[in-house]
């Protein structure tokens, strides 16, 4: 069967082409990658797979097609290449032919082909690329073609062996299993793979907690035991599930189980639903929201406030008059509070007020500026009602009427006022303010709960709107237990001695009043320690000056005077009583934890001191709230529980209070404090706190997972909201009640009694009150299910119906992966009203491939949701999503199916081809033109004689090459410049002889290689240059020449070719003339020397002391006359030297080396002087200044011919990159030169550069042009498509393969400089040493594609200065070799965008105004305001509400501009710095963590469109926390004496994560401004510059940033939090049945159990998995019942907490 089957879809309905604009149609890219999976899991029982030959390597034919076996067809398997055409002669390398080709690139691999569709881009422009771009089919499958031919079977080894499969042998009971005996089959594996897995990555990947040395090896066995025995449980698991979805009879069980499914799943809705269902009606009238704390109430009067300022900015558009919002609540403290809120998640004006600011007195003027600016006014009631009483502001001037906490609207609070004195009383014409309320309860009194809602309804003139039952409870937390703690009686109030004497002296004090009955009560409550010491709070010396300023104002507000004497002696009284505190002895707590008693404190205290001694007896995440009726328990709490004797070590407390009291000794804070303390308390600085009511009602608290009601409630809506901080996951809610108590033990009876009559008042409430959701009866309307779509698969018969969708679509979003960041988890449903038709749309959750669809408009709002979910059903069937019996096909494994083939093996090494020269020498031939390179040495200086440049003459030009350092050691050194002339010389056969033997004589000379003379195989020449030439390129070369050297020595080899002994012209000359010359042994290469000069020795006379030694054995130095032959003794023999010839004193030339590596000359070294005769000896006729260069010359040719084969792999690419980049890209110059900070492998000395820095550069580009390729090319693509089909172009499998294609490998430099391998080749050697260079080389598949990454960097940084990027575009599309990326400058991007309908629509006023705001934060103008709206559009937002898709086409895009601003920023700032240290430091400046903070410095959160509470309350958090980070760092350096702008700029690395949505608006907005600025990179970097630099301007702050680890988070919360030692996680590989890399689990097993377990492709990112899902569920429990549900005995030790100074390692053990 052919694996793409043409589907009989019916077109998706009109309302879904709107859609179009919205990610709906996944690509052929991911049909492609869905198919290539299911090849890959269907390949494990057979060799043939659908149509696909495994062993011949062809594809076959549809099967439909094929009438016999004769018919069969194989298809081709290779694609063709493209040759590239010679370049010009402007490029200079031109004629070049390729070298052969490695004998192992030829081979033919078996492949898995498939036929796809694919729609391929448009091709830009007809220049020739090296190799053919491909369509997705070839891509795809090239890349599942195996790189390297695998062994059949692995050898059995002893390990395994020895290993045994006992502990995974099926039992006999389970043999008929078929599950069982497939497992059996593939047990022998595992053993097998894990040692081989093992040896190749997890080595070290055990992970264990520090441990006494006990039983080690036993341990170890059961811990094993435990591994695999839960390694085969989900294996059996896993494929038993996977077997009970495939249906055995396709067409009829396949509809049994949907049915069956259907009707024992109910379709639950989200929290969302019923937000969004809420949100709908409060557009269209008036609502009190009753749901409970957390639910997401001021989410919806966030919405509801951003779709009254649109309309609002309309109206204003068309003058109308200005209306305002007013958020109205019943305290100071939530005026900040809300405030803060609404600043957080809007974008327009808003201001506060309260009667603190003295706005009682302020003007209608002065109101009026206000209400002119702003948008909304959050403001406690009365504020409002004063306005309104003196007709500052009237009711036909507001738009929107929020209450907050709409409970207190009753009576004449300030809620009811406003209603009754004005909604209610004005004219009927006028148009008045929308209403909403909210609260968690609709009563907040001891009442009938009935007529109290009816009341509340009547009087704010709304409806209430609740949760149904059903979903009400759905959502509850459901980990949350309710503990009735019970305290023994407490005793009758007594006098402690204080008090007596207290009250004896002051009771007339009105003062003291206060403190003196709570003292009194307190001795019952609380304890006589808590009585007593609230008078050191009450008389402190500040509070006592508070107090005595208190005495004097209330004695001067008093109408009738009092004598002077009685406020003198009230103020003497209080510092009486100030001396009384101070002279009394006050007790110490005490507590008896053994009997848990206590001599001064109450039952109720000391229950209390229980429960958190052992809620924090080691350290723990865990926070607490305790619930007071007042400040002054609140405060002696928190002192009673600092005391050593009380608290714990880990038990961090603070109090909670509200705002404004001046009652003795009474905290009196701000909000500004209480935003400390909350944010404290949410970084744990405070992890308990004693807090009053206003906890429990409008602060936005953290989350909680322990909530004690110290003072028990007394209402409802105290029991609703102060339970509702117990979210977290293990929470406990302890309510506190006296023994025998009836007075707590009613009121505990009377809550619970009323919160059921709430539900069931809320249940009953008319149909059109309660919000369901999608949980609703389907029943009603099947009988009219024959007018709706039904949809068949031809195939099967699998039928998709209505009501069917709905499960469909549920069972598919249940196989995608479960996001952990608090979005949405299922299908979710919008319905609006459209014409008076509901239409619904489906949004799924961010990892699904298909984001949504719109159904067609219906009468009803079931219909309309079940027309979208079969929408998208169709869709995800035409995706390939849904097989042919509409199961799931896209699960969880997929992904890492799909690494696991686009991968290569980064420690795999095989053998290829290397080119050891240019392809410039081939080029033989008798010459008729020659150009000249000049080499000459920059500091002549530095050597230890005079020299002179030389040429190198070859037959076409060689290009300009960058000068390089030659090193002459301790520490000298020069460089060494070439510089080509640009006009040739014309050559005869005179001048070409005279080169040629000038060539062959400094090989023969100097380097001891005799030549055959061919000229036509000569790859280069060498020429003497004249000393004091002026060297330029347009000189012209004929004046550049020493013609006298090249006569001399021409004449010299004419005269006495080969008849050195025959020149006895050296007797005649004069002792001057004789000097400096250059002389060479004839019989020993290795011997050259300098002549100094005539000496006085005879030949002879024996050498003089310290004479440079003979190395060779064979030599006779009894006197100067044999110390000057090499001959042996038998030659020797037949020679007779002159002994009465003169002796010269002359300098051994010393044998080196590697120039291009810097050496230190400091050692000692052999004597070079000695004494020679010349005789026996040859004197060169070469110049000894020509001679000391050519010393350099095989350095310089390395250099060279290294730059030639560098710019020949460009040439190949059709690029223009600079020499020394070029050389850098392709050079390796160690076996591990990717491991950073390690010692490097078989280290090549004087290579320069690595590739890794230019490696680096390039990866980012590479992410960054396949990501703008793929925006424009692809505009429907989702964000996940983008990454699947970016993945198959930058995988390192696709750039390995193509490198392979176009023979990159033989470019790639990995030998160093060699001295016996640097000569010249194609010549016939006649006498010397035979040497050439190595041919090939051992190079991993990563290598190559990092090479092929590096050489993108260097197209990109040559063309730095002048910001052209052409050049790395056209390196992309050369080495991705798709028509996914296509363009050859960067220019061409934008040609293939084409602008959505979305971009070009007319903007709304809100739209433009969001321009306006954002471009005062950075000045860029957009063209397409609705390019930046998109930009703002989280996920979760309808897509129907702005018609405009949300922000992740533009993040994916922003996401690599942002990578590519920051990694130039980093790579030029700092290019000393190797790739690790510049990916860690990157890591700072694109994590989400920097970007949320920039994101609020920006106000960017507040023009996000978010539709989700958790991700709101999230938001506001986090701002509140980054915020005040900011200006703590702010005032920290005012204080230092600098400015607020030299604030230390990480002050965001102290606080939490941000919320996702945070950093990706920040990306989306970058992308956004590429997109409207039609591809304006440099606008990209403009934000770089004026938004993120100022924060790593110091880079080293950041230096330990990328320091983290899960798993020892883990290790340190086991040990330190719980006190378990106990704990392993383990590492196992699972057996592989697709041929793919084994993929492996990690299990996290506490005391024997496995707690958790995590499935990656490799053993490091299993671990981490583990590790962070062990850590979600373990946080919160309590210790005693961790210890209680793993049976934890462990006795830790003292030393075993982090926190007492011992690091450990990421793998549990000890550093």
């Amino acid at each position: 069967m052919d694996l793409l089957i043409d589907l009989d879809v019916p077109e998706p309905s009109p309302a879904c082409s709107r859609l179009l604009d919205k990610p709906l149609l996944a690509s052929d890219t991911l049909e492609s990658m869905l198919l290539l999976d299911n090849a890959m899991a269907s390949a494990a029982n057979s060799q043939s797979l659908g149509g696909v030959d495994v062993l011949s390597g062809s594809i076959l034919q549809k099967k439909g097609d094929i009438d016999s076996p004769s018919q069969t067809k194989s298809l081709p398997i290779t694609s063709p290449i493209v040759q590239p055409p010679p370049l010009s002669a402007a490029q200079t390398l031109v004629q070049l032919s390729a070298l052969p080709s490695h004998p192992t690139s030829s081979r033919q691999y078996p492949i898995l082909l498939q036929k796809m569709a694919s729609h391929a881009s448009p091709i830009l422009q007809t220049l020739p690329t090296a190799t053919a771009p491909r369509n997705n089919e070839d891509l795809i499958a090239d890349l599942m073609r195996p790189l390297h031919w695998p062994p059949l079977s692995p050898p059995r080894t002893k390990h395994r062996e020895a290993l045994g499969t006992e502990l995974l042998q099926p039992t006999p009971e389970t043999t008929n299993d078929p599950v069982t005996a497939w497992l059996s089959k593939t047990e022998d594996a595992i053993p097998e793979e894990r040692a081989i897995y093992c040896e190749e990555e997890n080595e070290d990947e055990e992970v264990r907690p520090m441990t006494e040395g006990r039983k080690i090896t036993e341990r170890h066995r059961k811990l094993d035991a435990i591994a695999d025995n839960h390694l085969r449980q989900a294996l059996l698991t896993s494929i038993k599930k996977d077997m009970q979805v495939k249906p055995n009879e396709e067409s009829q069980q396949s509809t049994k189980w949907l049915v069956n499914q259907s009707e024992s799943q109910q379709i639950i809705s989200t929290p969302r639903e019923y937000q969004i269902e809420l949100f709908e009606r409060a557009k269209v009238k008036n609502i009190i929201a009753v749901l409970d704390t957390g639910s997401g109430k001021t989410l919806i009067s966030v919405l509801l406030l951003r779709h009254i300022f649109a309309q609002e900015l309309e109206d204003r558009a068309m003058l109308r008059p200005k209306r305002i919002s007013f958020f109205l609540v019943d305290s100071v403290t939530l005026v900040y509070q809300q405030h803060a809120v609404l600043k957080a998640n809007l974008d327009q004006e808003m201001d506060m007020f309260c009667g603190d600011m003295g706005c009682d007195l302020w003007s209608r003027k002065h109101w009026e500026k206000h209400f002119t600016k702003n948008m909304v006014i959050v403001c406690t009631a009365e504020v409002l009602y004063q306005c309104l009483h003196h007709s500052f502001i009237t009711m036909d001037r507001i738009n929107l009427l929020i209450f907050d906490e709409a409970h207190h609207a009753k009576k004449n609070h300030s809620y009811a006022r406003i209603i009754k004195d004005f909604y209610l009383q004005v004219d009927p014409k006028t148009v008045l303010p929308k209403i909403f309320g909210m609260t968690a309860s609709p009563v907040d009194a001891r009442v009938d709960v009935k007529k109290a809602a009816a009341e509340l309804e009547a009087l704010l003139n709304c409806e209430i709107a609740t949760a149904a039952e059903a979903t009400l409870l759905q959502f509850a937390i459901k980990t949350q237990v309710e503990q009735l703690a019970k305290y023994d009686a407490l005793g009758p109030r007594f006098e402690t001695p204080l008090y007596r004497e207290m009250y004896a002296r002051f009771k007339g004090n009105v003062i003291l009043r206060k403190p003196l009955h709570f003292s009194f009560e307190a001795t019952r409550e609380l304890g006589s320690w808590c009585a007593d010491q609230v008078w050191i709070f009450c008389m402190s010396e500040e509070e006592v000056k508070k107090l005595q300023a208190k005495t004097e104002r209330q004695y001067h507000s008093r109408r009738v005077q009092e004598p002077l004497e009685v406020l003198e002696t009230h103020k003497t009284q209080l510092g009486d009583a100030q001396e009384i505190v101070r002279a009394h002895i006050f007790d110490q707590p005490h507590y008896d934890s053994l009997s848990v008693t206590s001599r001064n404190l109450s039952s109720k205290v000391v229950l209390l001191v229980k429960y958190l001694k052992e809620r924090f007896e080691r350290p723990t995440d865990d926070k607490c709230i305790i619930f007071v009726k007042q400040r002054y328990t609140a405060r002696l709490l928190a002192k009673l529980f600092s005391h050593q004797d009380i608290g714990t070590k880990y038990l961090r407390v603070g109090t909670l209070v509200g705002t404004g009291s001046s009652d003795a000794g009474e905290l009196n804070v701000s909000f500004r404090e209480q935003v400390i303390t909350m944010m404290n308390f949410r970084k744990g600085a405070l992890n308990c706190l004693f807090a009053t009511s206003v906890a429990e009602e409008g602060l936005d608290i953290p989350d909680c997972n322990l909530v004690i009601r110290f003072d028990l409630y007394t209402t409802l809506i105290q029991y609703i909201q102060s339970r509702g901080r117990a979210r977290h996951a293990n929470s406990r809610y302890i309510h506190m009640c006296e023994d025998r108590n009836q007075e707590h033990a009613q009121i505990i009876r009377e809550v619970r009694m009323n919160e059921n009559i709430l539900k069931r008042f809320c249940a009953q409430l008319p149909e059109e009150r309660l919000l369901r959701g999608n949980d609703f009866d389907m029943d009603h309307f099947l009988g009219k299910e024959r007018t709706h779509r039904t949809y068949t698969v031809p195939e099967t018969g699998a039928k998709l119906t209505y009501r069917m969708s709905l499960m469909v679509l549920a069972n598919f979003v249940d196989s995608l992966d479960h996001p952990t960041d608090g979005s949405s988890r299922n299908a979710e449903y919008v319905v609006t009203v459209q014409n008076k038709q509901f239409v619904c749309e489906t949004i799924l959750p961010e990892v699904s491939p298909i984001r949504g669809a719109i159904g067609r408009p219906a009468s009803t709002k079931q219909v309309a949701k079940c027309s979208a979910a079969f929408e998208t059903c169709l869709l995800l069937r035409k995706g390939r999503y849904l097989d042919e019996w509409l199961l799931p096909t896209f699960t969880k494994q997929l992904p890492a199916m799909r690494n696991a083939i686009l991968a290569v093996d980064s420690k795999k090494c095989e053998a290829y081809d290397m080119r050891t020269k240019p392809s410039l020498w081939s080029i033989g031939g008798i010459p008729e033109k020659l150009y000249l390179t000049v080499l000459k040495l920059v500091k002549p200086e530095c050597l230890d004689r005079p020299c002179q440049p030389v040429a190198l003459l070859t037959r076409t030009p060689i290009p300009k090459l960058p000068s390089f350092v030659l090193h002459f050691g301790a520490g000298l050194n020069s460089p060494i410049e070439s510089t080509p002339i640009s006009r040739g010389i014309l050559v005869d056969s005179t001048i070409i002889r005279q080169v040629n033997n000038f060539t062959l004589t400094i090989f023969h000379d100097v380097f001891s290689k005799e030549y055959e003379s061919d000229v036509a195989a000569m790859p280069y020449f060498i020429l003497p240059i004249q000393p004091d030439a002026g060297i330029s390129k347009e000189a012209d070369p004929s004046q550049l020449i020493a013609w006298d050297v090249l006569n001399h020595v021409d004449n010299h080899l004419s005269e006495f070719h080969d008849k050195h002994w025959e020149n006895t012209a050296w007797r005649d000359e004069t002792d001057e003339s004789l000097a400096d010359k250059y002389v060479v042994d004839p019989w020993d290469g290795s011997r050259k020397l300098w002549t100094v000069g005539v000496s006085k020795y005879k030949p002879l006379d024996p050498p003089p002391p310290n004479t440079a030694p003979r190395k060779n054995a064979r030599q006779n130095t009894d006197n100067i006359m044999e110390y000057s032959s090499s001959l042996w003794a038998k030659a020797r023999a037949r020679r007779t030297f002159d002994e009465n010839q003169r002796v010269f004193e002359a300098s051994l030339i010393s044998l080196r080396r590697n120039l291009l590596d810097e050496f230190d000359a400091s050692g000692v070294e052999n004597p070079k002087q000695c004494f020679i005769i010349l005789e026996p000896l040859k004197i060169s006729p070469l110049p000894t200044t020509v001679v000391a260069m050519v010393y350099l010359f095989p350095a310089i040719i390395h250099r060279i011919e290294s730059y030639l084969i560098a710019l020949e792999a460009c040439s190949l690419l059709h690029l223009d990159i600079r020499p020394d980049l070029a050389l850098e890209a392709v050079t390796k110059d160690s076996e591990n030169t990717e491991d950073h900070g390690r010692e490097q492998l078989n280290f090549q000395r004087g290579m320069g550069n690595n590739y890794e820095r230019l490696e680096f550069l390039g990866d980012c580009f590479l992410k960054m042009a396949t990501s703008i390729s793929l925006y424009g090319i692809k505009p429907t693509s989702d964000e996940y498509q983008y990454h699947v089909d970016r993945m198959l172009l930058i995988c390192n499998k696709n750039l390995m393969a193509n490198s392979v294609k176009l023979k990159l490998y033989e470019f790639i430099r990995s030998q160093g400089f060699n001295r016996r391998a640097w000569y010249p080749e194609g010549m016939v050697l006649r006498h010397g040493k035979a040497a050439t260079a190595p041919k090939s080389q051992r190079l991993g598949d990563k290598v190559i594609a990092d090479v092929s990454e590096a050489l993108i960097g260097a197209a990109l940084l040559t063309h730095h200065e002048s910001k052209n990027m052409d050049h790395a575009v056209r390196a992309v599309t050369e080495l991705v070799c798709s028509q996914n990326h296509n363009a050859i400058s960067f220019a061409d991007y934008y040609k293939l965008y084409k602008k959505p309908k979305y971009q070009t629509a007319a903007a709304t006023a809100a739209q433009k105004d969001l321009a306006t705001q954002v471009e005062s934060k950075h000045t860029y103008h957009f063209r397409y305001p609705r390019v930046l709206r998109s930009a703002f559009v989280h996920p979760s937002y309808p897509f129907s509400y702005e018609n405009i898709p949300s922000y992740q086409r533009l993040e994916f895009l922003g996401d690599s501009l942002l990578d590519m601003a920051c990694v130039n920023f980093l790579f030029h700032n700092f290019p000393g710095r190797d790739p690790q240290w510049l990916t860690e430091h990157k890591m700072a400046m694109v994590s989400n963590q920097f970007l949320g903070a920039l994101c609020v410095h920006l106000g960017f959160q507040r023009h996000l469109l978010i539709f989700n509470a958790t991700f709101q309350k999230q938001i506001s958090d986090y701002v509140t926390d980054i915020t005040e980070a900011r200006l703590q760092a702010e005032e920290e350096a005012i204080s230092a004496g600098k400015t607020a702008n030299e604030c230390a700029p990480d002050y965001w690395t102290s606080v939490k994560l941000p919320p996702k949505c945070l950093p990706d608006i920040v990306e989306a907005y970058v992308g956004a401004i590429f997109v409207d600025s039609e591809y304006n990179y440099a606008e990209v970097e403009r934000f770089f510059d004026e938004h993120i630099k100022w924060y790593f301007r110091d880079i080293s702050i950041y230096d330990t940033y990328a320091n983290k680890h899960p798993v020892t988070f883990l290790g340190n919360f086991l040990q330190t939090s719980m006190g378990c030692s106990d704990w392993n996680v383990k590492p196992r590989p699972l057996p592989t049945i697709d041929g793919c890399k084994p993929k492996v689990m990690a299990m996290v097993i506490i005391h024997g159990q496995v707690v958790a377990d995590y499935l990656a492709e490799s053993g490091r990112y299993a671990l981490l998995g583990a590790a962070k899902k062990a850590l979600a569920l373990l946080e919160g429990l309590p210790l005693q019942e961790f210890r209680e549900k793993f049976e934890c005995r462990c006795r830790p030790r003292e030393g075993d907490s982090l926190d007492d100074g011992e690091e450990h390692s990421a793998d549990g053990s000890s550093s």
